[in-house]
C-alpha cells in the first residue's frame, strides 16, 4: 500500500519526460523543415513566418497593393490544415468561440503592426537568431518584456469572456477557407497577384510548403507549441515543457544553417531585417503584449484556428487585416528601418492593447 503514491508520482514523471522528450523532437523538426524550406527557395531566415506569410497572402488575393509581397503561402494553408487533421484524428477538434471577438480582432491585428515593425513572428524571432542576426536578439528582449507586462495582466485579473460550444461548420469555417486558397494558388493563378521580385518571389516548391505546413502544423497541433506560451509558462507556473520546443527550433535551424553556409552573425547586412534597435524592440514589445493577452503567438492563432476555435479565427482574420492595413498606409518596416507612420501606430498599439487590459480588468475587480 505505501508504495502506490511513489509509483503514481514515478508514473506521471514518465508521463511528463514522454511529453517532453515530443517538444524537443517537435522543435528539432520544425527547425530542420526551415532550413529545407530556405534551401528550396524561401528568403534566408524565414523558412517560416506566420507574420510574413499571411502579409504576402493578404497581398496574393489583392488586400495590399505592395509588388514585393505578394503570394499564397502554402506553408500557412499546411498549418491550418495539418491542425485540422491531427485534431480530428485525436478526437480533439472542439468547435467553440464568443469569447470577445472583437477584442481578439484588434489584439489581431496591433499584433501584425508589431510583428510587421520587427519584420517577423516570434516563430521568425527564433529563427532569425539561428542565422545570427543579433537584431532578432534585441527583438527577444522586447518579446520578453511584453511577454511579462501580459503577464502582469493576468495577474491581475484578465480575462477574456468564456467561450462557448458552436456547431462544427462555424469551427471548420476556417479551415474551407484556406482550401479555397488551396484552390486558388493551384487552378487560378490568372486571377491572384504573385510577386516577380523581392521577397514575395523566393518561395519553396508548392508541394514541398505544403506538406512542411501540414507536418509542422500536426506537431504544433498535438504538443500544443507556443513561443509565448514558453516564456508565459517558465515565469508563472515554473514550467519549461514549452520553452524546450523554443530552444530546439534555435538548436537544429542554427546547426541547419552552419551546414548550408546561410549563418552570418552580425547587425548589419542581414536578410529581410532593419537594425533600429529601438524598434525593433518596441514591435516585439506590442506582439507579446498582445498575445499574452489573447493566450497564443500567431502560430498558435492558426493552430487553434484549424482545431475549431472560431476566437482564434476571428483572431487570424485580424492579422490579415492588420497586414494589409500596414502595407496600404506605409506602416510596415523595411531593410532600411521603419517609417514614421509605423512608429506611429506601435505606440497607438501599445496605449489600445493597455487600455484593453486596465478595462478589463477593473470590469473583472468590480464583478468580484
Amino acid at each position: 500500500m505505501g508504495r502506490r503514491p511513489q509509483e503514481k508520482r514515478r508514473g506521471m514523471k514518465n508521463v511528463k519526460n514522454k511529453k517532453t522528450l515530443w517538444m524537443i523532437l517537435t522543435g528539432l523538426i520544425i527547425g530542420a523543415i526551415s532550413v529545407v524550406l530556405v534551401a528550396n527557395g524561401n528568403p534566408k531566415n524565414m523558412g517560416f513566418c506566420i507574420a510574413c506569410f499571411i502579409r504576402d497572402i493578404a497581398g496574393g488575393v489583392g488586400m495590399h497593393q505592395a509588388g514585393i509581397v505578394q503570394y499564397i503561402r502554402p506553408e500557412i494553408i499546411g498549418l491550418v490544415l495539418g491542425a485540422l487533421i491531427m485534431s480530428v484524428a485525436g478526437k480533439e477538434f472542439k468547435a467553440q468561440g464568443g469569447s470577445s471577438p472583437v477584442t481578439r480582432f484588434v489584439l489581431g491585428f496591433f499584433v501584425m503592426v508589431g510583428a510587421l515593425m520587427f519584420l517577423g513572428c516570434p516563430l521568425r524571432m527564433v529563427l532569425r537568431i539561428a542565422g545570427g542576426d543579433l537584431n532578432a536578439v534585441v527583438g527577444l528582449v522586447g518579446f520578453v518584456v511584453g511577454i511579462l507586462a501580459g503577464i502582469f495582466c493576468l495577474n491581475q485579473g484578465f480575462s477574456l469572456r468564456r467561450t462557448y460550444e458552436q456547431s462544427p461548420l462555424e469551427g471548420g469555417m476556417i479551415s474551407a477557407i484556406n482550401v479555397a486558397l488551396l484552390v486558388l494558388v493551384v487552378a487560378a493563378p490568372p486571377v491572384i497577384y504573385f510577386s516577380t521580385e523581392g521577397p514575395g518571389s523566393m518561395r519553396a516548391p508548392l508541394l514541398l510548403a505544403l506538406a512542411a505546413g501540414l507536418v509542422v502544423g500536426a506537431l504544433a497541433q498535438k504538443t500544443r507549441l507556443c513561443m509565448v506560451g514558453g516564456i508565459r509558462d517558465a515565469v508563472l507556473f515554473k514550467d519549461f515543457y514549452l520553452l524546450w520546443g523554443f530552444i530546439a527550433i534555435i538548436v537544429a535551424a542554427l546547426i541547419g544553417n552552419l551546414i548550408t553556409g546561410n549563418f552570418t552573425l552580425g547587425f548589419a547586412g542581414q536578410p529581410v531585417a532593419h537594425t533600429d534597435g529601438l524598434w525593433n524592440a518596441l514591435g516585439m514589445v506590442l506582439v507579446g503584449f498582445a498575445s499574452v493577452l489573447l493566450g497564443g503567438c500567431p502560430l498558435r492563432q492558426l493552430i487553434l484556428a484549424g482545431s475549431g476555435n472560431s476566437d482564434s479565427a476571428i483572431t487570424v482574420l485580424g492579422l490579415f487585416v492588420g497586414a494589409a492595413f500596414c502595407h496600404n498606409f506605409k506602416l510596415a518596416a523595411s531593410a532600411e528601418g521603419p517609417t514614421p507612420n509605423g512608429k506611429i501606430a506601435v505606440i497607438v498599439g501599445l496605449v489600445v492593447v493597455a487600455v484593453i487590459a486596465f478595462v478589463n480588468i477593473q470590469k473583472q475587480k468590480k464583478n468580484s
